[in-house]
């Protein structure tokens, strides 16, 4: 019985030896220094004399260094169960060395087998910084997220600063400069996101994190135990990174560390003994404050000039916010050279990110134009999430005093509407490549009808906004009258918006956008680009012609191919120019009940499904005349068939 007690408590012993990995709430924090702390270290890390944990130590090293702490974790409760939140606290202090980089991270680890870098990280929270007067322009000063050793792409990645909690301005922090800096790492389990935040030393925790990204660790911790600790770079020469205190909470916050208490940094640079620079160091102290003072002054105008806006919906909104100064940069303070083209809604400027070189498209709005600041936030909501080969995609967006600031892919063919109505200008578009954009806006649209996890009606669809690029694929852009809704539920807007020409007879008549209207304004965008010719053209003084009824007329005369751009005569391709002119004219059908959805559009472009044949009985289009001579009154004129978001199949002549 003796033993058979003792086997027990040494059992208990072992049990409790690793309630680390184990336990549902578990937490530990390093406040007095590392001294007796166990750590698992490599390479040139070490716990200095006074308790801070080393990570480099200035010599030239050609492998990382590695700080674990001794014990796993066990990071799902149950077998292939979620990951559990966690948080992480600490305080870091990266002196800059001979090199102009210097990186660290926090990282967790499979294994605590760190000899020559065979343990790789699944996930690792990195500080890059280069902070050298030498190499201005590759200074980088950034934390990112990179999941099992590979670099996540932005917005994962951002300029290491923190959110003033006062006015929302945001700050830039320098992660190298002898100065401390405290980081929270937050991870919640259910929501499958982690916030990043970091702000000087004696700065309280920022209510606004500084990254915050979508990840799932389920997917990524393996189900065993795993370690936590940091690395820092290898072959940095000069360099010095050390962690002064470091908390970490497994189900329960991470306990907040005491500064007070944090061990003494070791000084850096020789001490002054020189009687010379005693009498001489109340003049540079005067000089200091005065320079100081003209810095403060400078810096004063400087966020005057570059100040931004903040408002509470865009906190957790999804696209990256760049900030003014980053595109003012970028565009090279918006020189007119730059000016890609010019609208009632501003201008577009051409540009380039300075960290990634990528060349943007920047479309600067005014509040007081004519798309104001509704339409600048429908096209953020509208677009901001929005991934299609076919719609021209938004990276991110900014604002500042009257201005809104929107950075797209940049398109370098630019519109499809110079290639249409400007012969002097551009080359002409063959065939082939017409009805190559047509199927592409045509795939776009389907995608913001039916596949989006909401219904986005355009509500703007014209050739002017669809926009090509080097491969000369179209983009569908420019959101700004986009409206959404839920999937089976009916749009409420009840205002006229679009372009004159493309605006369908109901929206016109009621001032409620639907798909259908979306599928009329398409049907006018296919004849303008098989025909070449605008909706309204002013081709003798009294006149206008009406496209879509130039159309019809040949039609019903049996010359529909003759209405062709006379551009292409001779070279396309005989049963797709039929086929599209004869789709126009199903979707530019006044009666919104007998045109078909996007989805039956594809059906027919990619002949999965045989047009229905059209007949004159449904086709009365003439009453679109009316638009030039009586305005939108004349529409009350239309069959007040009834259009919603329920696409009709009665698509046949018999109707």
């Amino acid at each position: 019985m003796e033993h058979l007690a003792c086997f027990f408590l040494f059992l208990t012993l072992k049990l409790t030896s690793f309630t680390t990995a184990n336990s549902g709430q578990d937490q530990f924090i390093y406040n007095n220094g590392f001294s007796g702390s166990n750590l698992i270290l490599s390479g040139t890390a070490m716990v200095t004399p006074n308790g801070i944990l080393e990570l480099t130590n200035g010599t030239n090293t050609y492998n990382a260094s590695y700080a674990l702490y001794p014990t796993p974790w066990q990071f799902r409760k149950v077998p292939f169960g979620a990951v559990q939140p966690f948080s992480v606290i600490f305080v870091l202090n990266m002196v800059p060395g001979n090199m102009c980089a210097n990186t660290m991270a926090f990282m967790i680890f499979p294994s605590k087998d760190l000899e020559y870098g065979q343990s790789s990280s699944k996930l690792a929270i990195n500080l890059v910084s280069c902070q050298d007067k030498r190499f201005l322009e590759n200074n980088e000063n950034d934390i990112s997220i990179s999941i099992n050793n590979s670099f996540s792409r932005p917005p994962e990645t951002h300029p290491a600063g923190f959110y003033d909690d006062k006015n929302g301005i945001f700050n830039d922090l320098p992660l190298v400069g002898g100065k401390s800096v405290q980081i929270w790492v937050d991870y919640d389990g259910d929501a499958t996101k982690i916030k990043v935040t970091i702000a000087p030393l004696k700065l309280t925790k920022p209510l606004r994190p500084m990254l915050s990204t979508i990840v799932n660790l389920s997917t990524i911790l393996d189900e065993g135990v795993s370690y936590i600790g940091f690395s820092s770079g290898a072959n940095r020469v000069g360099t010095l990174n050390y962690i002064l205190g470091w908390s970490f909470g497994m189900n329960s916050p991470a306990l907040t560390i005491d500064i007070t208490k944090l061990p003494k940094l070791p000084r850096f640079g020789p001490k002054v003994h020189s009687k010379t620079l005693k009498i001489i160091l109340p003049i540079v102290i005067t000089t200091v404050i005065l320079l100081m003072g003209a810095a403060v002054t400078a810096l004063v105008w400087r966020r005057m000039r570059y100040a931004e806006l903040y408002e509470d919906w865009e906190v957790e909104f999804g696209p990256y916010r760049f900030s003014y100064k980053y595109l003012f940069d970028a565009t090279e303070g918006f020189r007119n050279e730059n000016i890609l083209g010019v609208g009632g809604f501003g201008k577009v400027y051409r540009g380039v990110l300075p960290n990634s070189k990528l060349e943007v498209a920047i479309k600067k709005v005014s509040h007081e134009s004519k798309q104001g600041i509704k339409e600048f936030i429908a096209e953020i909501i509208s677009i901001g999430r929005i991934r299609h080969r076919n719609v021209v995609q938004l990276l991110g967006y900014c604002r500042r005093k009257g201005e809104l600031l929107l950075v797209y892919d940049h398109m370098p063919n630019g519109s499809l509407d110079k290639y249409l109505h400007y012969k002097d200008d551009k080359s002409t578009l063959d065939w082939g490549q017409r009805f190559h954009i047509i199927r592409g806006v045509a795939s776009g649209l389907l995608y913001l009808h039916e596949k989006w996890e909401k219904v986005v009606i355009h509500r703007d669809i014209k050739a002017s906004n669809v926009l090509l690029d080097a491969e000369m694929n179209g983009h569908l852009g420019d959101f700004g009258l986009a409206r959404l809704y839920e999937h089976g539920n009916d749009p409420q807007t009840t205002h006229v918006a679009g372009t004159f020409g493309y605006i369908a007879p109901e929206m016109a008549r009621a001032g409620k956008a639907s798909p259908l209207t979306d599928v009329y304004a398409f049907g006018i965008f296919v004849l303008e680009v098989t025909c070449g010719r605008r909706p309204i053209n002013n081709y003798t003084h009294d006149s206008p012609t009406i496209l879509v009824d130039w159309v019809v007329e040949h039609w019903q005369n049996g010359s529909l191919t003759s209405t062709l751009d006379v551009r292409l005569q001779g070279d396309h391709n005989a049963d797709e120019v039929n086929l599209v002119l004869k789709l126009g004219l199903l979707c530019a059908n006044p009666i919104c009940s007998r045109r078909p959805g996007m989805r039956q559009v594809m059906q027919y472009l990619d002949n999965e499904m045989p047009l229905p044949e059209l007949m004159p009985t449904n086709l009365s289009y003439s009453m679109l005349g009316y638009l030039q001579n009586d305005g939108f009154d004349q529409y009350k004129s239309v069959p007040s068939t009834v259009c919603s978001n329920n696409l009709t199949s009665s698509l046949t002549s018999g109707r």
